[in-house]
């Protein structure tokens, strides 16, 4: 077992000032003082974390806080390594970036871990996160062990697939909204320190057979497609090792290189297979520096040589801050001509989705990535009751289509979504109605927990915390 404590300090030293392990049962006492002071205070207003909305992930921000009862909540810390367990313990505000940091030079991996650095394990339990591994591990709520939470009474519990698990189960895509989140336990798997990474390009039907195909193959430790356009795409898999070809090393993750989705073009050009070895955190990130493709809209000239050779390493700027820096007219700008969105799709419905992004978006690269769906309880699960391949199509950029309207093509692609039994990411703008979402999410055990556990006047419905009206 392994304290994080006990850690050398460069992993550490970016939280000095707010980290104390050894502190979480007091500050999770601070929480609850605060939820027990709510209800004292005549239960005025629904709760959440005082975490102000410009912080999170999502380039929108939530209206909702304004006029909610906030709940302090300063949990960003590693608990403890328990190796013989394979299990990592961790507060919710640690970030992905964090995690690899602290754990891949000790040998030790997680499952599922989402690209971008400063996603946090709290958003991705109670949103959702997927990764180039998830065909094999689900998302990432399917790798989480257990939960421990504060209560709308001020209560601490613990919940887990033999403890309270219909709270387990219900815990994920639920926002905050059954309790709050103070602590997760993690599955950890051995890592290697490179990934073998293999390039193919593929044109027209290749695209499909060839991603499927790879993405039933077990053998594969990561999977992931960037389409270029309708007929053109890459398809990556690769494999983690400790055995390099040093004339195939290619640490990506220098401030100096392209970017990766500009790299993985180049090969596309090429029309050639390729072979390279990545160090292991370097491809965890590989989207970071370009924020996949998002960077190439706000800093055209980013990918030159000169620029990454001289200011690469000011790269990316944090999406807090161009939340916290952006104008109306920018806002107004992003919101008419701009999309972002993931939607989880069956994966035998790829080919129709693939058309229907482009019919309505035209936005490329679009990211594909398969992920494995389990047919647990909670907010989805397979329509067939049976565990089921889906893919994530990401599509991030600037829509090329004449007749793009935000509202209008997404509200097409959310029907779509919802008529093939997929579903839609929730950072991104949903355009449902509280009927639509109801009818796409499962909320049989969320209601049951709500109602259960008195959240209906402590917290908001999910619905109340995602749909568009209530972000800006």
């Amino acid at each position: 077992m392994v304290n994080a404590d006990s850690m050398s300090e460069p992993h550490l030293y970016v939280f000095t000032l707010s980290s104390a392990p050894k502190q979480h049962n007091k500050k999770v006492k601070h929480v609850q003082e605060q939820v027990q002071r709510w209800t004292k205070d005549g239960k005025k207003g629904k709760m959440c974390t005082a975490r102000p909305g410009w912080q999170t992930i999502s380039f929108r921000r939530p209206l909702y806080k304004n006029t909610s009862y906030k709940i302090k909540v300063n949990l960003v810390d590693v608990l403890e390594i328990d190796t013989d367990k394979k299990i990592i313990r961790v507060e919710p505000l640690v970030t992905m970036g964090q995690l690899t940091k602290t754990i891949n030079p000790l040998g030790w991996t997680i499952p599922v871990l989402p690209e971008l650095d400063d996603l946090t394990v709290g958003g991705l339990v109670m949103g959702t996160g997927i990764e180039s591994s998830s065909h094999k591990y689900g998302l990432f709520q399917h790798t989480c062990v257990s939960y421990e939470l504060v209560l709308s009474d001020g209560s601490l519990v613990t919940c887990s697939k033999t403890e309270n698990p219909d709270l387990y189960y219900s815990i994920p895509w639920s926002y905050g909204t059954l309790g709050i989140l103070t602590a997760v336990e993690i599955q950890l798997i051995p890592a290697k320190k490179f990934i073998k990474l293999n390039y193919m390009p593929l044109k027209n039907e290749q695209i499909k057979d060839e991603f499927v195909k790879a993405s039933y193959d077990k053998k594969n430790e990561f999977v992931e497609v960037l389409m270029y356009g309708k007929n053109k795409a890459v398809l990556m898999t690769g494999n983690m090792t400790d055995d390099v070809e040093e004339d195939k090393l290619n640490a990506i993750g220098k401030w100096y290189k392209p970017w990766f989705f500009k790299h993985v073009e180049s090969i596309l050009n090429a029309n050639r297979n390729e072979i390279e070895y990545i160090p292991l955190r370097d491809y965890y990130h590989r989207h970071t520096r370009s924020i996949f493709w998002e960077l190439q809209d706000i800093i055209p000239f980013g990918n030159n040589i000169i620029f990454r050779l001289l200011l690469g390493w000011i790269v990316p700027p944090k999406v807090s801050l161009l939340k916290l820096t952006q104008g109306e007219a920018i806002k107004k700008l992003y919101e008419n001509s701009h999309v972002i969105q993931d939607m989880l799709v069956p994966i035998v419905k790829l080919k129709e989705s693939v058309e229907l992004f482009e019919k309505e978006f035209n936005v490329y690269p679009l990211w594909l990535c398969p992920f494995l769906l389990p047919n647990n309880p909670g907010m989805l699960h397979p329509s067939n009751k049976k565990e089921e391949m889906y893919v994530d199509i990401g599509v991030y950029g600037v829509p090329k289509t004449d007749n793009f309207h935000p509202r209008n093509s997404t509200r097409n692609v959310e029907k779509f979504v919802k008529d093939v039994k997929g579903y839609q990411m929730l950072y991104a703008d949903t355009y449902m109605t509280r009927d639509e979402f109801r009818a796409m999410f499962d909320h049989t055990l969320y209601d049951k927990l709500r109602g259960k556990l008195n959240c209906k006047q402590a917290f908001p419905e999910v619905y109340d915390k995602i749909n568009k009206s209530v972000r800006c």
